[in-house]
């Protein structure tokens, strides 16, 4: 049995293959052959000819995520702006780039630039919450976008995550 990670990539060049020969773009390719596929199919998970993970075609086109860090006007305030979704397949960039350094007293998540999150991405934040939380730091989200809002009220994350409007309001209330 192959690692999930060697599946899905198998998966993906399958995809990409028969998008090739039949001229379409990945995301109508996936749609097309995930239709095809019948509940009996789906049952065998190890057929890589058949398999296409469902995150698959989302994954494919996501967007890069870029991650900009900025020192704040107070002391030992730290904002980092996000840029891009904020999915699985960006999801270690983000950690990696949180973790980086020393923890700053107060770190502001600026989300404004992200149009969408997934569960891992959801999963992320809170890791790095709870991470702020034992170390005696102060963890604020910032210019959370309606979509990303939702997923926020969903899962109750707005009862325990502090909240702003701007990277700016939130560094005035620190």
């Amino acid at each position: 049995m192959r690692p999930k990670s060697q599946a899905f990539e198998a998966s993906a060049r399958v995809l990409k293959k028969r998008a090739a020969q039949s001229h379409l773009s990945i995301r109508s390719e996936s749609m097309r052959l995930l239709s095809t596929i019948s509940v009996q199919d789906s049952q065998i998970c190890n057929d890589t000819k058949r398999f296409i993970p469902y995150t698959c075609p989302t994954m494919l086109n996501d967007a890069p995520l870029s991650i900009e860090r900025v020192k704040g006007n107070t002391t030992g305030t730290v904002i980092f702006r996000f840029a891009g979704p904020l999915t699985l397949r960006n999801l270690f960039t983000m950690q990696e780039q949180l973790r980086e350094g020393e923890l700053p007293l107060v770190t502001i998540l600026d989300f404004s630039g992200v149009p969408y999150m997934d569960s891992a991405g959801m999963g992320a934040v809170i890791n790095h919450y709870v991470h702020c939380q034992n170390r005696g730091a102060r963890m604020v989200a910032a210019g959370v976008s309606s979509r990303v809002m939702e997923l926020f009220k969903l899962t109750k994350v707005d009862t325990v995550i502090p909240l702003s409007g701007t990277a700016e309001e939130a560094e005035a209330r620190v």
